[in-house]
């Protein structure tokens, strides 16, 4: 027994199934999870000495790769003034007014936790603001694990066959509706029915919690109408999308301005972090200034405000058009490796985001993405875990590129995923 397997043992003992988060358990991969010690760049080094290249990145934030150098002297900086006031400070300022630089449709922001704190945080503030009841999500999509979303998620929640959890009530479920991602007439049928009750629309712009799904054509702009036409509110969840995809997000990308956007990962640079914001008549409904109550004791914490304005200050254009060339080298090598070993599969990216679904068409939703071959890609992954390539241990999430994957990098892994793909053949 290795290291990493006597850790996972101990761990089973004294952490519900052994891990802080169930993706991370492989349990649709099988094998047993390497312990990470540490990070740098691209690669990732386990408690028994193996060193992968690493496509999780923390799950989106680490798009500079880990320990950048410039995000760790911010940090380190940082943390000898204090790692927690309790009260303002600069930096949280400072994060804001960069955000808001960079989005439009974001005029006042409030930084929170995480992704969960804010997107929960923005459906009570759409209901405040509409005075109506009904949230609209998509089969799929993932927004976190307040009650409201847990329904017909996606992430974990669809690896592990967990649609909907035990102890999410009937009378929270009964204010949620959920419909097809890219389905547009599914929910113009919904808005058609109910119209008049529905607060919100969220939705992942680009899906990434079945996997890369991008919207497509009309979907996104789609939304937008009808949420005028029946003056619900449009929220874009971008914990995942927000300042990786693009300098402004996907909204950017898409040309969409949402009523309310939610963001996390980057904006952290790998350090807890969660943050919502839009219009300043929606926004100003926040208290203090506003009646609809959210709070949180490290919001605004100044270790996050300095990894993720250091962050942020180093993703100029230049960095997105290097990430765009490198994630386009890996699709096209993923895409020409498994035509090359007769291995069907639908390479999907947007920008430095990519999923391979072991798949005989392209994946537009979750029942698409359900359709795709996971027993395949669970042999696929644990080739390439083999092999010295980590991936997101389920064929439901999203791969993550970072600056710090040059050409050698993406070559190697092409190279490895090429002998992955005649393995299985």
């Amino acid at each position: 027994m290795n290291k990493s397997e006597k850790l996972f043992a101990e761990a089973l003992k004294i952490i519900p199934g052994g891990v802080n988060s169930p993706v991370r358990a492989f349990k649709s991969v099988s094998g047993t999870p390497p312990f990470i010690v540490s990070a740098k760049g691209c690669l990732l080094t386990d408690a028994d000495g193996n060193e992968y290249i690493d496509y999780i990145g923390s799950w989106g934030p680490m798009i500079l790769g880990h320990a950048h150098e410039r995000v760790t002297e911010s940090l380190i900086a940082a943390v000898r003034k204090g790692v927690s006031f309790g009260a303002p400070s600069p930096a949280e300022v400072e994060l804001a007014a960069e955000i808001i630089k960079r989005v439009p449709s974001v005029e006042k922001v409030r930084m929170v936790n995480s992704g969960t704190e804010a997107t929960m945080s923005a459906i009570r503030l759409a209901r405040a603001a509409t005075r109506r009841d009904i949230i609209v999500k998509f089969a799929g999509g993932y927004h976190g694990h307040a009650d409201s979303f847990l329904i017909q998620a996606g992430s974990g929640a669809v690896t592990l066959g967990i649609p909907n959890s035990p102890g999410v009530t009937e009378g929270v479920a009964k204010d949620t509706r959920v419909s097809g991602y890219n389905d547009l007439e599914a929910i113009k049928t919904i808005f058609a029915r109910e119209g008049q009750r529905i607060a919100a629309v969220i939705v992942e712009p680009v899906a990434g919690n079945m996997g890369t799904v991008p919207p497509t054509d009309g979907f996104l702009p789609g939304l937008r109408a009808l949420c005028d036409e029946y003056e619900s509110l449009l929220i874009f969840d971008e914990v995942m999308t927000g300042f990786r995809v693009a300098k402004g997000g996907a909204q950017e990308l898409f040309n969409i301005k949402p009523d309310l956007t939610t963001f996390g990962k980057v904006i952290g640079g790998g350090l807890p972090v969660g943050a919502y914001g839009g219009r300043n008549e929606l926004m100003s409904m926040i208290a203090p200034e506003g009646p609809v109550y959210q709070a949180g004791t490290l919001s605004g914490n100044p270790l996050a405000m300095a990894a993720g304005l250091a962050t942020l200050r180093l993703l100029d254009s230049a960095v997105y058009e290097k990430l765009e060339k490198s994630s386009k080298s890996l699709q096209d090598g993923l895409t020409k490796q498994a035509e090359s070993a007769g291995i069907p599969i639908s390479a999907q990216r947007i920008g430095s985001m990519i999923t391979v679904f072991f798949s005989q068409k392209p994946v537009a939703n979750l029942a698409d993405a359900s359709a795709a071959d996971h027993k395949r890609f669970g042999k696929f992954f644990t080739f390439m875990l083999e092999n010295g390539v980590h991936l997101p241990p389920s064929g439901y999430e999203a791969w993550f590129v970072s600056t710090a994957h040059d050409e050698t990098v993406i070559g190697n892994t092409i190279d490895i995923a090429g002998r992955a793909f005649e393995s299985l053949a």
